[in-house]
């Protein structure tokens, strides 16, 4: 009996210090991804961003509205997918899914400001998201913002 543990954890120890290794360093990039979103939406606060589909900001002379898009792909790192197969068996609320769904929409958002701001826009209205699964475990998403950006004369409050 003793000897099939041991044999049991020798032949599962490998898996499972993966596993571990795995679930840090997939939980260290998220952490510093979300870290610089915080800090590329701090920069690009300056760009105002509104959703209503048919608001006319205040335009400045001869100024024409363009499409603007920021288009992301992210997957959940393989690990955390595993616990969200296991918790959804069981109803559970999945975060792994909330959270790679946020990151997604909110660097999609920062890639739309981006490009707004290389071409001299101020205002976004009528942004727009889709969502959408690339693979069938749900690990990996593309994310589309979209909107009309302008040049306007409307300050942030």
């Amino acid at each position: 009996m003793n000897q099939s543990v041991s044999q049991m954890l020798i032949n599962y120890a490998p898996l499972l210090v993966l596993f571990i290794v795995g679930w840090f360093f997939g939980a260290r990039h998220e952490r510093q991804h979300l870290a610089r979103l915080a800090i590329a939406e701090a920069e690009l606060n300056h760009i105002i961003v509104s959703t209503e589909r048919f608001y006319q900001p205040e335009l400045v002379a001869d100024s024409q509205g363009e499409l603007v898009l920021g288009s992301v792909v992210i997957a959940q790192d393989y690990f955390k997918m595993v616990i969200a197969k296991v918790l959804s068996i069981f109803g559970k609320n999945l975060t792994t899914y909330e959270t790679l769904l946020e990151r997604a929409r909110r660097e999609a958002v920062v890639r739309l400001r981006t490009q707004a701001q290389a071409k001299g826009y101020n205002h976004i209205y009528g942004l727009r998201f889709e969502v959408s699964n690339i693979n069938q475990m749900g690990s990996m998403v593309e994310a589309i913002a979209y909107g009309t950006a302008v040049i306007s004369t409307e300050k942030r409050k």
